[in-house]
């Protein structure tokens, strides 16, 4: 569940530039967007090509995609800043509102095999996220992942998280940060 919510800004992480054979933002050429094929896998790297490509024009610095469509903006506290810039926020919000889910198949490879046990948190979890105020937080799937996209924005969504979140090990009430 949480690498879903990490998905948010950078799409996962991963290396950038023409490793692989993918074709960078700005035009150049490679070879098969993923090793294992699939049109939705092709459709998606291309789909953040294009992302890239309107960050750039809008003033963002951005790396190429990896084969996955990964765009590795750098580590956390890169991350963090970006996600507080003005210049950055609005440019994401210009160019992101196209973006299509990630393809099941890309996000389950990232995956690890969750055990029984896990599988029955993910479901408790899932459970009280709707129970709580986020009726459209989806079930797991038989190998315990999310298995769609819901509003994490309503505040019903927040107290959800708030609620649910020592289920999974997240803290109800976070400590405070280091500054």
């Amino acid at each position: 569940m949480a690498a879903a919510v990490v998905m948010f800004v950078v799409g996962g992480c991963g290396g950038g530039g023409e490793e692989a054979g993918v074709p960078t933002a700005d035009g150049g050429t490679g070879v098969s967007a993923s090793p294992s094929g699939g049109d939705d896998v092709a459709a998606y790297v291309q789909a953040r090509r294009e992302y890239v490509k309107c960050l750039r024009e809008n003033g963002i610095d951005a790396p190429d995609p990896d084969a996955e469509g990964d765009i590795d903006f750098g580590g956390g506290d890169i991350v963090r800043t970006l996600k507080k810039d003005p210049k950055f926020l609005a440019a994401t919000q210009k160019c992101g509102k196209d973006l299509p889910a990630v393809p099941e198949s890309i996000e389950k490879g990232n995956q690890p095999s969750l055990s029984a046990e896990q599988i029955e948190v993910e479901r408790r979890y899932a459970a009280c996220m709707q129970k709580n105020g986020a009726a459209d937080f989806p079930d797991p799937g038989p190998d315990g992942l999310g298995q769609g996209e819901w509003d994490q924005t309503s505040a019903g969504a927040k107290r959800a998280t708030r609620v649910c979140g020592p289920i999974i090990g997240v803290p109800a009430t976070p400590s405070p940060g280091k500054g």
